[in-house]
Order: C-alpha cells, then structure tokens, then sequence
C-alpha cells in the first residue's frame, strides 16, 4: 500500500512540475491566434506592405520623428502599391504601417515569449531532454513565420501590388501548424481523468477532420489573398446559380483554382458544405457508437463551432467582408482545429 501510494505521490509531483509548461503552452498558442488576428487585420486593411524593409531588431523600434515618418512614406511610395496609391497623406499611411508594425512587433513578443520560459523551464529541469527537442522544434517553426512573412511581403515590392496569395496562403497554413502543434503538446502533458483513457479511439475519421478543417483554412487564404470575398455576395446562389458560370476561364484549368476569384470562392463554399455534412456524420456516429462520455465530450464541441463557424461565413460574406465579422471567422477557424487537435491528443493512447 505504501508503495502505491508513493507512486501516486511521485505522479502528482510531475504533473505539478509540468502545470507551468502546460500554461506556457496555452498562452503561446493564444499568442499564435493573436497574431493570425492581426495579420488578418493587416490584409484587410492592406497594411501588409507598409514596411518594405526587414529589421528583425532595428525595426522593433518604431519612427520617432517626422523625418522618420517621411523616410517610411517615402520608400512606401516607391513600390507598386504606394504608386497606385498616390492619393495617401502621410496620416493614410500612419494608419496602414501601425497595423504592419504591430503584427512584426508581436511576432517579436512571441519569439521572447517562447525562448526565455523554455530556458527556464530547462534550468529548472521542468520536462527531459526527451520533451525539449520537440519544443525547440516549435521553436524553429515559429522563427520560419517570420521568414515566412518577409518572403511572402518581398512579393508586394516589385511587380505586384498586393502579397502573393500562393505565399499568403503558406505563411497562414504554417501559422496553423504551429497552432495545432502548441495545442496538441498541451493536450499531451494534460493529466487524464481516471477512466478517460478506457474509450474507443476516434481514429482516422477525425484525422480526416482535421485534414479537411486545415484545407478549408488554406482555402480560405487564397479567398483574402484574391479578395475573392469582395465579390458574389449572396448566398446561396452565386452569381444567380448554385453552380455559376466562369469558373474555367484561366487556362490552363487547374489555375483557376488559386488564379480565378470566382472558382476560388466557390471551392470554399463546396468544401465548407461538405464540412458540415462530415461532422454531422460524425456527431450521429459517436451518438450510436457509445455516446459522448469522456474524451468524446469534444465531438459536439466540435459540432458546436462548425455551425458557429457557417453563420459567421455567410454573414461575412452577405455583408461584404466587414473587418471584425471576418476577423471572428479566421479566429473561429483556427480555434475549431484547435479543438479537434485537442481531441485528437486527449484520445490517442499514451504511452506509460
């Protein structure tokens, strides 16, 4: 007995030591989703542009002067965008560089906010060495969104006067991975309720899930990177039809999928349909199967921000994209695969 008991002791000690860690996790994820909200709000405002250099350190450091502000708007003003827009005043400017600075400032934070608990959390022997590697992954993954960003701004300052959206697309489904990982390590250091881990595994069909939620995110970034929800702002007809016409006019065809606004946002609205048909499935499938006890908790959760997530599109998009309604909708995306992550982690078998 006092062995048991001592083992018990010995478990709750770790999983104490490793609370720390767990929050660190969570709050890095927020800082995560924070930023993707920002970068969000910098496309919609086209802000993304305003900065057309890369200063990982002097850059933290914002302009201080009017000499400053008209060096900026000056180099602002030499790229296509700042020529299209001629009609700026330096406080037009001012406007869009804050949003772009802030979304570099925080990129910052989240690096400090990363590396010096990791550092601690070493020092203080917190998790093995075994954990560390997979964390200083995460890391390195964070520090490649940053290039990731410049890479995908470097090509708004030459010939285009917007970012890439096959870049943008890249820099946000990056930004997803990093999330879901941050998500999914939590999860892994998260001590079980007893009894949670005796459940059936969801298997494969919520791997699928999972697949399909980060294609419809990726979907969506071609969607803001062509402001291809500007455009056929009804639902659900478009453009008069379930099925408009135009949707090959790019040759060759296959370039109509990431080229063509219209075939573009039609493959969002196809694949959030079939999203909501799968977690229906889902959800009626767990409900026969066994019920929603443990672990499975999440599947109506699930179910729950695929609804949510379906009237925040459709309003975004009948409304015509307003900032805060299209804000809510690449947030909510970002927290349903959070979700589904989170249950995948939870179910998984654990080894001992």
């Amino acid at each position: 007995m006092s062995a048991i008991v001592q083992t018990a002791s010995l478990a709750e000690l770790s999983a104490d030591r490793l609370r720390p860690v767990r929050i660190w996790l969570y709050v890095m994820a927020f800082l995560v989703l924070c930023m993707v909200v920002v970068g969000g709000a910098t496309r919609l405002t086209e802000s993304g542009l305003s900065i057309t250099e890369w200063k990982p350190v002097a850059g933290v450091i914002p302009p201080l002067s009017e000499a400053d502000w008209l060096k900026e708007f000056d180099a602002y003003k030499q790229i296509p965008q700042g020529q299209q827009n001629g009609w700026m005043q330096l406080s037009d400017f001012q406007y869009i560089f804050w949003w772009e600075w802030a979304h570099r400032f925080l990129g910052r934070v989240l690096g400090l906010a990363f590396a010096i608990p990791f550092v601690v959390f070493l020092v203080q022997r917190r998790f093995s060495w075994t954990l560390a590697a997979p964390l200083a992954g995460l890391f390195v993954l964070g520090a490649f969104q940053g290039f990731l960003g410049w890479w995908m701004v470097s090509s708004g300052l030459t010939k285009l006067t917007s970012v890439s959206q096959y870049r943008l697309a890249a820099h946000l489904f990056a930004a997803s991975l990093l999330f879901l990982a941050l998500v999914w390590v939590a999860r892994r250091l998260t001590p079980l309720p007893s009894g949670a881990g005796n459940v059936t595994s969801p298997g494969w069909p919520v791997w699928l899930l999972l697949v399909l939620v980060e294609l419809q995110i990726v979907a969506g970034a071609f969607v803001a990177g062509l402001d291809a929800g500007m455009g056929y702002n009804t639902w659900p007809l478009m453009d008069g039809a379930l099925i408009p016409n135009g949707l090959d006019v790019i040759q060759p065809a296959w370039k109509n999928l990431f080229e063509n606004a219209q075939t573009v946002q039609f493959n969002h609205r196809i694949l959030a349909y079939v999203l909501v048909a799968y977690v229906a499935f889902l959800v009626w499938r767990q409900a026969r199967s066994g019920g929603f006890g443990g672990v499975h908790g999440w599947m109506p959760r699930i179910g729950l921000l695929v609804v949510l997530q379906v009237v925040l599109g459709i309003g975004t998009l009948v409304m015509q994209v307003p900032i805060s309604l299209a804000l809510g909708h690449q947030a909510l995306a970002f927290m349903l695969a959070g979700t589904i992550a989170a249950y995948l982690a939870d179910a998984t078998p654990r080894r001992v």
